[in-house]
This record gives structure tokens, sequence and C-alpha cells, in this order.
């Protein structure tokens, strides 16, 4: 494994850097205060389409995909690339149209989509004029077994016909959202992993409605464009709205999940990165009981820790995106899965240790490390639990591990 970054990379960190301290950090402020002034708080505020002209023009933009269509960099060449976008993560990856969930349904629809869905869904989407959502997760089943999804999807005539419920629709409520990829049942009867499909639904298709977002810790997240619960009532769309192979939903799903978790981790780090940035400024500011916290021996345990943590997470994910580009996703789905239960929970704990530095101001709005703090508690349930990706690295354990003779 070699994790030497390429002259390549080596030129976009350096522009993106560049970018990001000059462009989008000053903007966070600006951006809140400009959602804050919208009247239903939703959707990007004006400083974000600036921002996403410029880095346009830049060529910092669709870094993530692979393909002709984006950056043409490999998931080892993409990762410090996304952590830098983690520094800010409610506006960043927008800015540079690395954002989810439209990253893993570009990929989905690259991957799977017709000519006529490229044009119409893929197209926008790489340009950055709409945005979309992926409708999976249901409130009546416990979605960790996706083999739980239940919402109907009927055939009638030339038309597919949806009924049912979804939350967690990130992005639904935006009204630059304009198509949601939608998992439902379209063969009851079928064994178990070929029951589900994923069919294309514009958001203004009759039936379909909003009920709500969903918050995360107490948090609206109106930069993401909330997390929607969905109700579908008897909403059709034509058959050729199908989205990869009928009944290979979970095969499609994956294709957007297991690249999906892995971005969420290398975005984590630069989460990580700026809490440590945090932490370090304000321990060597603040005195207490005469001198700067920088000094007390607690303190710079606390900081030697986070650096030893991120540093660790760090070389996880760089080996799950290296062993992603040799050998592709399903053989990287157990690193992948290491990462998406290390990672969060390292980040996790970093912020809340910056917070404590920080003490009273940490938890308060004039801070990002509640912000950095829901998103890294958020990553422990999204795109799977915790439980679920320890439980396939268990088996996976227990499958590969030899039985030892006894030693005497």
């Amino acid at each position: 494994m070699d994790f030497e970054y390429s002259p390549k990379v080596q030129d976009l960190q350096a522009k993106l850097t560049t970018f990001m301290q000059e462009r989008v950090l000053p903007a966070e402020a600006i951006a809140e205060q400009q959602l804050a002034d919208k009247p239903d708080h939703w959707g990007a505020p004006p400083i974000v389409a600036d921002l996403k002209a410029a880095a346009k023009r830049e060529g910092l933009w669709n870094l993530f995909l692979p393909a002709r269509e984006g950056a043409g960099l490999t998931n080892l060449e993409y990762a410090p690339l996304a952590e830098l976008t983690g520094w800010s993560p409610l506006i960043a990856p927008e800015v540079f149209n690395c954002n989810p969930p439209d990253t893993g349904n570009m990929e989905l629809l690259h991957l799977y989509g017709t000519d006529e869905q490229k044009q119409q869904w893929l197209e926008p989407l790489l340009a950055g004029d709409i945005r979309s959502c992926f409708s999976m997760t249901e409130p009546e089943v416990a979605s960790s077994d996706a083999n739980n999804v239940r919402l109907e999807i009927a055939e009638d005539g030339d038309h597919w016909v949806l009924t049912g419920r979804k939350w967690w629709s990130t992005a639904a409520l935006r009204h630059d959202c304009r198509v949601a990829m939608v998992m439902g049942v379209t063969d009851p009867d079928a064994p178990v992993g070929q029951r589900h499909s994923i069919v294309l639904v514009p958001m203004d298709t009759p039936g379909v409605t909003i009920s709500r977002s969903t918050t995360v810790l107490g948090f609206t997240d109106r930069h993401e464009g909330g997390h929607g619960e969905v109700v579908f009532d008897q909403v059709r769309v034509p058959k050729a709205n199908l989205l990869g192979p009928r009944g290979k939903g979970f095969a499609v799903a994956q294709a957007r999940l297991g690249p999906g978790r892995i971005h969420h981790c290398m975005r984590l780090i630069g989460m990580a990165e700026r809490a440590i940035a945090l932490m370090t400024e304000r321990a060597r500011t603040r005195v207490a009981f005469g001198k700067p916290l920088a000094d007390e021996g607690v303190v710079q345990a606390t900081v030697a820790d986070a650096r030893i943590h991120v540093d660790a997470a760090r070389l996880l994910v760089l080996r799950a995106a290296w062993r992603m580009d040799a050998e592709g996703t399903k053989a990287a789905r157990h690193d992948i899965a290491a990462a998406k239960v290390m990672v969060p929970l390292t980040v996790k704990r970093i912020v809340d240790d910056a917070m404590q530095i920080f003490g009273g101001a940490g938890l308060s709005q004039d801070t990002i490390l509640p912000v950095l703090y829901a998103q890294a508690r958020f990553l422990q349930i999204a795109d799977g639990p915790d439980q679920v990706h320890r439980r396939s690295l268990a088996r996976a354990e227990f499958a590969a591990t030899p039985v030892l003779n006894e030693v005497r």
C-alpha cells in the first residue's frame, strides 16, 4: 500500500486549501444569516451559489466521481480532498458538488441509468443545477435490515404505483430537490434479496407529500435541506423510471452505500482536524489558575490522544480507499465497515474533548463544535448502524480465523 499523494492530488490539495481558507470558512456565518433571513429557511443561501460558481471556474468540481464527468480521481486520491471539505460540513461539500446524497445518486445514475435517465437527471446533478434524495428507510420497520423495507411498488399497465412512507430522505425539503430514488417491493413473492427495486420519482409527482423534517439531536439541518418524512400515496410513474434491474434494488443500493460510507469517513477526518485546531488554539489562549490551559498536563494528554486517534482513523480510511481501487468495493466491504464503525466514534470523542476544553462556550452556538458532534453521532447510525457493521465484521472474522492447535 502506497499512500503517497500524487503531484495531481497535491496540486488540488493546495488549491482546495486556499479556497477553503479564503472563501468557504469566512462564508459560514454569512450563510447562517442568509438562511435565517429566508422565509422558509430551506435550501442553499445565495453565498453558496456564488461559491459553487467560483469552485467550478477553478476546476474544484465533481471531485468525487472517477468517471470522465468528474475529476478522474481514484478513491485514494479523493480521500485527502474530501477531508478538507469536512472542515466545513454544512456548506463545503455542496460548494464543490461533492455532497451527499447527490454523490451517491449520481454514481447510481452513472452506473445504472438509461440514456434518457442520465439526460434528465444525471446531467443537471453533475452541473449542480438540481438536488436529489434517496428514500430507503421507513419509520414503521427496522430498516437496518433492508429486507424489512415494505413500500409497495405495484404494476399498473405502463406505470408503477408507489404506496408507503419513508423518512430520513435528506435534502427532500429543498426547492431544488427534483427527484427521489425510492426503494420498495416490486416482487413480494420472490426469494429474499430479489423482492426490491429502485424507482425514480420526480418530487412534483401527484401523491408525493413531505409531512415533516426530522431533527438531528435538536438541529434542523437547513443547509442540507432537512431529513424529510415523505408519504407516497398512489404515486404513479412510468415503468421507464425503474433504475437498474427489477428485483436488484439491494445490489443497486450497495453501489452507492459503499462509496457513500467511506466518503462520510473521509469528511469526518476533516471535522476532527478542525476540532483539534480549535481545541489547541483555545488551550493556548485561555488562562485558568494562573497559566494557559496548554500548560496543564491533562490538557496536553487530551490533545496528544486526539492526534494519535485521528491519524489512526485516517490510515484506516486510506486503506479502505486503496482496497476499493485495487480490488473493488465488494472486496473492500469489511475495510469500509471497519472505518464506518471506528471513524465516527473517534471523531465524536475528539469533538467531545474539544467541547470540554472550551467549557460552556463549546456547548453553545458560538462555536461549530455542537454541529460537528451531531454530525459524528448521526453517522454512527446513517448508512447502517454500528451494530450491523460489527455483525458483518464478526462473521467474517469467525469464518476466516484458523483454529490453532493447543500450544504445549
